[in-house]
């Protein structure tokens, strides 16, 4: 079957938001006031682990122009879940992290909110809520977690555990599941050489720029106005209404433009307090996060620590591996474990494995989701254990993993068969570039490493209306992270056959546009743009219809052909209409035509990745950076290919800083030590090289341009594609992260201290 060919998709047109935005005329979660406006503030624990005597907000409330506080016991308590894009919340876990009831479990956990008629009337009341504590030992990492006798976070934590295990008593492991395959005994047996490690991740962050914000009101008919920065505004509204007992049908949510997420704005946190200080004070309340803040009190991903085991023939085949998973969640349950443990060994066929994954709770922050949960971290074990057999074997590190590669039919480690995947297309391209084949320079290590990501699909509806002048307008739910207005418009103008500067894509609030769910998931493009794309058709089937009528006969002797409707027996009198031509005649027609959609599409084609990268490491100093690095994708269909390009190369950007330096630094009691940009040291445009990208297209069947998701699969080979640089460059197998100057330079001496110190 012959590929289809577009007109617009596959352009790159300038993004119709970007103007707004490159000259400050967008409108951010912060940027918003209203008259009347109070300003809130949280009291946060200064405690990583403690229990709540009591709250003494007395001295607070006298403070000139403070107007509402908050704390636990004016929350419901609610014991149900929502599902999600990335899973399921649990909502009386969520309301406790949004305001703590009866203990503190990390260090800027909620306790209290404030609303005043200033900043600083809040921060001053802020500081005088006394709050007594009982200290608990805190619980830091899955060791001590797991440990007998250690601290337990939920006196009633049990187990959720597929298959079935026993338990006796409360227990800080929230999960664990299995995934097993084959014979991994008799695996291991057959194989001619065996490798293992121990990896361990750190905990890092998202880094969005722009702050969690969020505005709220009360109007006077009781119904609740939200504006606020967020991936999931309809999520927005049911979590917050389910958490304070109210009804969703009286909860509006409005997505300000959002400067970042990467999953990191899908949980709710400020919104619910917002409203309650509204509800209390009858007034708007607006309330912004500082960057301390953000650090401290919203989800970071998990740290981990991976046990890993594979076996392989003499020829590079993999016959055996097994790994144990353990993925801190943070101090509720909800780790990306399980997202890992389905990620790990997809990328190959592996006829013999077990994987078990732990879902751990400590007392950090509960994690997010960020980018590929969980699967960047997993990529990291496997990939590094993969480029060890190659160079024990003496064998081509891409010619290793073709031979290993799954493709279509084969069985995915989570279960189904693949269908129509693009790993093998990645790799024959990773061979063939220039990247690969050029000479790698005096002091570079060169690695490369391969990632999977599943890709969603899930609800999504847009609306496209048709104007007098034949221009279009495309409303949908999902607000805008990498592009989605001008993907959007390009499948409209692909369908209807006009420009695309000629169709207005807008994001519409929880009132307006029919129910979609999260910007997440890799699904925006190919779930909301199904929706897009069958309610531009909605639109050509009704324009059939008026030029049926225009010509007086039935619309079957009508058909849309090259962007216009054309009659099946031309005459005379029934020449070809273009859509603007309708369009003028829309009122005499019948009135406007507006096309609808609801969709709800299975998971999307699963993506595969892989990255080269050339890394120069000073083995004087420990320092490192990337000189050279090539992102190649199966993308399916680029719709905007520049837009595809930049996810590429924000979520190499995103991994190389993960693997280099980024990580949250506690110290003994549990307190972050840098939580600012400044000390979180997240890569600048200035450390890093221009990344290049090679974009293969292989259509996944089901969606009408074979579009795949891309937004998460390019942060899951970073991390070992940077490992394995770094073993390339210094014979060292380091197996724990960040690849910090400190932690380079401590192994460099260890492993040859007379040849670092001569500045080998």
């Amino acid at each position: 079957m012959s590929a289809p060919t577009f007109t617009a998709v596959g352009t790159r047109p300038i993004r119709h938001d970007g103007v707004d935005k490159v000259t400050g005329r967008a409108n951010y979660g912060a940027d918003l006031s209203l008259p009347g406006m109070l300003y809130g503030v949280v009291v946060r624990s200064p405690h990583t682990h403690a229990r709540i005597v009591s709250i003494d907000t007395s001295a607070a409330a006298k403070v000139p122009g403070v107007k509402g506080i908050v704390t636990g016991k004016d929350v419901p308590l609610i014991d149900a879940k929502l599902g999600m894009g990335e899973g399921a919340l649990d909502l009386k876990d969520l309301s406790d992290n949004a305001l703590a009831r009866s203990k503190a479990l990390y260090h800027g956990h909620a306790v209290a909110a404030i609303a005043a008629t200033s900043l600083a009337a809040a921060h001053e009341a802020a500081a005088l809520v006394r709050v007594e504590y009982e200290i608990l030992e805190p619980v830091l990492t899955v060791d001590r977690a797991m440990e007998s006798g250690a601290p337990i976070l939920h006196d009633t934590m049990t187990t959720q555990a597929r298959p079935p295990i026993e338990q006796s008593g409360p227990t800080n492991v929230a999960g664990r599941m299995e995934l097993r395959r084959g014979d991994i005994e008799q695996g291991f047996r057959d194989a001619d050489v065996i490798v293992e490690h121990v990896f361990r991740t750190p905990t890092s962050h998202q880094g969005y720029i722009e702050p969690h914000a969020c505005v709220a009101r009360v109007n006077e008919d009781g119904r609740i106005s939200i504006w606020t920065s967020t991936q999931g505004p309809f999520l927005v509204r049911d979590a917050t209404a389910m958490m304070l007992g109210l009804d969703a049908a009286n909860v509006k949510v409005t997505p300000s433009e959002i400067g970042g997420g990467f999953g990191g704005k899908i949980p709710v946190y400020l919104e619910p307090l917002a409203v309650l200080l509204a509800r209390m004070t009858q007034r708007p309340v607006k309330m912004v996060m500082t960057r301390d803040e953000v650090f401290r009190a919203t989800g970071p991903t998990s740290a981990t620590k991976i046990r890993m085991k594979m076996g392989a023939k003499r020829d590079g085949t993999i016959v055996a591996a097994s790994a144990s998973l353990y993925y801190e969640a943070g101090a509720y349950r909800g780790s990306p474990s399980g997202a890992g443990a389905m990620c790990a060994f997809a990328p190959y066929r592996i006829p013999n494995f077990f994987i078990e994954a732990y879902d751990v709770v400590v007392n950090k922050p509960k994690v997010a989701a960020y980018r590929a949960p969980g699967s960047p971290m997993a990529a990291l074990a496997t990939e590094s254990l993969i480029d060890e057999i190659a160079t024990q074997l003496g064998l081509d590190k891409v010619e290793i993993r073709l031979k290993n590669a799954v493709q279509e039919g084969d069985l995915a480690p989570y279960g189904p068969p693949y269908g129509r995947i693009g790993f093998r297309e990645v790799l024959e391209q990773v061979r063939n570039s220039d990247h690969w084949k050029s000479a790698v320079k005096p002091g570079v290590g060169r690695g490369l490493a391969c990632g999977f990501w599943f890709n969603a699909g899930m609800s999504s509806s847009a609306t496209v209306t048709l104007g007098a002048d034949g221009s279009a307008a495309v409303v949908t739910g999902n607000p805008d992270i990498g592009g989605t207005r001008a993907a959007q418009a390009l499948m409209v103008a692909e369908e209807l056959g006009v420009p695309v500067e000629r169709v207005r894509p807008s994001v519409a609030d929880t009132d307006t546009a029919g129910y979609t769910d999260l910007t997440a998931g890799s699904r925006t493009c190919y779930a909301t743009g199904m929706a897009v794309v069958e309610a531009s058709r909605d639109v050509r089937e009704q324009l059939r219809g008026r030029a049926a009528k225009i010509w007086g006969v039935p619309i079957e002797e009508t058909r849309w052909e090259h962007g216009r409707v054309e009659p099946v027996n031309p005459s005379a009198d029934r020449q070809p209409l273009t859509v603007a031509e309708i369009a003028a005649k829309l009122s005499k027609t019948g009135g406007p035509i507006i096309g609808r959609a609801a969709v709800n599409p299975p998971m999307a084609g699963p993506a595969f990745a892989a990255h080269i990268c050339d890394l120069e490491v000073d083995r004087e100093t420990g320092c490192s950076r990337v000189v050279r690095y090539t992102a190649v994708q199966d993308v399916g269909k680029a719709v905007h290919p520049s837009y595809v390009e930049g996810q590429m190369q924000g979520g190499a950007s995103q991994g190389i800083g993960w693997a280099l330096n980024e990580e949250y630094v506690y110290n003994a009691s549990g307190v972050m030590e840098n939580a600012g940009f400044l000390d979180y040291r997240m890569p600048v445009a200035s450390d890093l090289p221009m990344i290049d990208t090679i974009l293969v297209e292989v259509p996944t069947p089901g969606h009408p341009y074979g579009v795949r998701g891309v937004g998460e699969v390019p942060i899951v080979p970073p991390l070992a594609a940077v490992a394995n640089a770094m073993a390339d460059a210094t014979g060292i197998r380091f197996t724990e992260l960040p690849l910090s100057p400190p932690r380079v330079l401590a192994r460099l001496l260890e492993e040859a201290p007379a040849a670092v110190g001569a500045g080998a």
